[in-house]
């Protein structure tokens, strides 16, 4: 688990995938939390990975480009890239960003994970 002063971010497996559990705002303050995450994840080599927006509050600019420099981090690698738990806002400015385009976006884990490419065991 990896913090900062508004953000929390887990790791953890689900079979094959890592999914990242996002806590608190979304912001610039959250970008070492989730790059930390991210090189947690990564050293495991899954198969996919998935974000979940559960426990995510605020959402700025800032923390939009950092969801997009994840997903350009997923794509380097081949690594399929999911989100879950996104209020219908979020949905929306995911859809507007065009975030939509490149990452499934699901009501919840499961869907995602299958969505990903990942197991749902």
């Amino acid at each position: 688990m990896t913090t900062s002063d508004t953000t929390r971010t887990t790791v953890r497996a689900r079979g094959t995938a890592a999914v990242l559990d996002l806590a608190g705002d979304i912001n610039a303050a959250a970008e070492e939390s989730l790059e930390a995450a991210w090189d947690e994840a990564m050293s495991v080599s899954p198969t996919a990975v998935t974000l979940n927006f559960g426990n995510a509050g605020y959402i700025n600019s800032t923390g939009i480009a950092l969801i997009v420099g994840v997903l350009a981090k997923s794509r380097a690698r081949g690594i399929p890239l999911s989100a879950y738990g996104l209020t219908s806002h979020y949905e929306e400015i995911f859809q507007i960003t065009r975030l939509a385009d490149y990452m499934a976006i699901t009501p919840d884990e499961d869907s995602a994970l299958r969505g990903a490419g990942g197991s749902t065991t």
